[in-house]
């Protein structure tokens, strides 16, 4: 299954940045039919992550995707999937 990835770390100290790449990922996603969206804000203060939850959460953002889950084995990674319709 095809996957995009999107690890955070190197950008985690800069906001908008961190939302252009965001919105990148979930427009490719979408643009090329892709399933899963795996995105890696690290583990840290959990800051990160709610910055990337709170972006997922907007009524723009949300209606391109499926849903959320959350890595029950690794705690810094979210992965975002698509139904995509034909």
């Amino acid at each position: 299954m095809a996957k995009l990835k999107l690890d955070l770390h190197d950008i985690y100290n800069k906001g908008n940045t961190i939302e252009k790449e965001l919105q990148r990922v979930i427009d490719e996603a979408v643009e090329k039919r892709i399933p899963l969206v795996e995105i890696i804000p690290g583990k840290g203060s959990g800051a990160l992550k709610k910055t990337v939850l709170r972006f997922l959460e907007r009524k723009d953002i949300k209606q391109k995707y499926h849903r959320i889950d959350k890595d029950s084995k690794n705690f810094g990674r979210l992965f975002v999937h698509f139904k995509h319709k034909r």
